[in-house]
This record gives C-alpha cells, structure tokens and sequence, in this order.
C-alpha cells in the first residue's frame, strides 16, 4: 500500500469511527479514532485478523478490569495489577494486538470509578467502531498484478543476463570477469516480487492464490544456487573442453528460460553431459584435475537449478492448463 493511499485510509477512517461514536452518543469518541488509526494496515487480511483478535482482546480486558475494580476499588495499583493478569493472558490467548488500544479503554472505567453494564458497552462499542471502520476502508485494495507481472519479466530477464555472463566466462576464463551487481538487482527484485504476491494474495478473501509468492520463492531458491555457481566459477581460469560444453547449457538456458518452461530436456542434456564428464580421459595435471572437479560441481548445482524449476512446474502444470 501506497503512503498517500494508507494516509488517506487512516483520515477517512479515523473521522467516521469518531462521526460514528459521536452519533451514538458514546463517551470518549475519540478513542474510536485512535482505533481506526491502529487498525488500518496493509491486507485486507491481517486487518480482518487484527480487528478480530482486538475484539475478543477488549471482551478479555474489560471482564478482567471489571472484577478487579468490583473488588478491589479504582486505584492506579489495582490497574497495574489487572496488566499483570490481563497481558499474559492475551499472549496465551494469541490477542496481544490488543493490549495498548484495550488497556486505554479500561482507563475509562479507571477515570469514571464504574464497571456500570452501561461503560462497558460503550467501551466494547468503540472498539467495534473503530476496528469496522478500518475495516470499511481496507476493503478498498488495488490490485498488484501488472507490477508482479513486470517484476516477474524483469526476474527473468535479469536471470537470462546472468547465465549469459556464465556462458561467456566459461568461454573464456579470464579474460571474462563476473560482476556481483547483476545477482544483486536479482535479488532486490526478488525480495519486491515476495512482498508483492504476498499482499496480494491476503487481500484476496475468495480465490486466494500463493502462485505468484510460490513462483517468486522458487526463483529466490535458484538465486541463491546462481550465487554459489558464481562462486564456483571464479576458481576457473583455463578454459576447458567440459567448460565449453557447460557453456552451451547456460546458453540454452538463458534462450529458453520461462514461466512454463519444466526444464526437462535440460535435466536429460545435464544427465547426458554426466556421462561425458566420467568418459573423458583423466586429467594430466593438479591445476587441470582441481578445475575439472570445480567443472563437475558447477554441474551438480545447474541440476538442482533446473529440478528447482521442474517442481514447481509439476506442482502448477495442473492449474495453469485448467484456466
């Protein structure tokens, strides 16, 4: 969410839980407000769960308070001593979101000397108010799908940039040097794309997906293989016959690296590339055998590169053909 779009969430809100409160003739309708402004967050979803957990947090507070003051009096020490019950047992109740905005209401009971049933509705009553306006005004979320769309494009056209350098290096050792700018845009993209199909998919109520966060975590998964490739590949710096053909799966990789590409063909060119890796004639040197063992690592990791990918196509493939 936007700031200016939260800012102007968090105005429209606050105003209308107080015009609300204030409509109802409650006591302290400003509080309403203040509720609104603590409720307001980025998903339709965790504003449902917030708003919730507050509700039963107030239900909790105000039995809690109401007992404690019936039999002890109004002080400030019988207060601390309703803290001491209360915020446990909003921990243990999973309702702590609560604690700051319902212990200001039980001020209320403090500053009146009443636990009347009168006070407690009208305290429950501005927690009402101020969490379904926040609410009212969540209800409200643009939808993130061309952004995702573009972040997913520019991912992979930042992951096509880096098998390429790959390719290129492996062509010519080093005379080819590898820079870390490329993986961190990557990643930086990848950390956007998260957060993104993250929001969108909770502020979704029916037909809730996690395809977009599934896709962008699968690639987070493979990045993190590219940052190890990388490494690798900075131990090599002769060119070899292997690393030629190595090169050559980088490059069609790069070529043919897609949404609703399974990788398959790949996983049968590493498998057969494995076999050649083992039929060649034994290294006649200590730098050429250390290489060649570098080479065959690389290797390992392009195969759980791609595999990475062919689950997640398999696990999708279903849905993507049934739309």
């Amino acid at each position: 969410m936007s700031l200016s779009l939260r800012t102007l969430k968090i105005a429209l809100s606050t105003v209308a839980a107080i015009f609300i409160a204030d409509l109802f003739h409650l006591e302290s309708s400003i509080s309403a407000g203040i509720i609104a402004i603590l409720s307001v967050l980025d998903t339709r979803k965790t504003s449902l769960e917030i708003a919730v957990q507050r509700v039963v947090s107030t239900v909790l507070a105000l039995g809690i308070a109401a007992i404690l003051f019936n039999v002890l009096g109004f002080s400030t020490a019988v207060f601390g001593l309703y803290l001491l019950f209360y915020v446990p047992s909003a921990y243990k109740l999973n309702v702590q979101s609560g604690i700051a905005p319902c212990s200001v209401l039980v001020t209320h009971l403090l500053l009146a000397e009443s636990t009347a049933p009168g006070l407690l509705f009208n305290e429950l009553s501005l927690m009402l108010i101020g969490a379904g306006m926040a609410l009212a005004v969540n209800l409200y979320m643009p939808s993130q799908e061309n952004r995702i769309a573009d972040i997913r494009t520019q991912v992979e056209e930042q992951m096509k940039v880096i098998l390429f350098q790959f390719d290129h290096f492996l062509q010519n050792g080093i005379e080819e040097k590898i820079s870390n700018k490329d993986l961190v845009q990557l990643n930086h993209l990848l950390e956007q794309g998260i957060q993104l199909s993250r929001a969108e998919a909770e502020n979704r109520f029916i037909d809730q997906s996690y395809y977009h966060f599934r896709y962008f975590e699968m690639r987070k998964s493979q990045a993190r293989i590219l940052e190890q490739m990388q490494w690798n590949l900075k131990q090599i710096s002769i060119p070899l016959q292997q690393s030629r053909i190595l090169a050559g799966m980088y490059y069609l990789t790069a070529e043919n690296l897609h949404e609703y590409n399974p990788g398959i063909n790949l996983l049968e060119e590493i498998d057969q590339l494995t076999d050649v890796f083992r039929e060649s004639d034994l290294p006649e040197t200590r730098e050429e055998f250390e290489k060649r063992a570098v080479l065959f690592q690389l290797l390992n990791d392009f195969e759980r590169f791609i595999q990475i990918k062919k689950d997640f196509y398999d696990e999708y493939s279903k849905e993507w053909f049934a739309l």
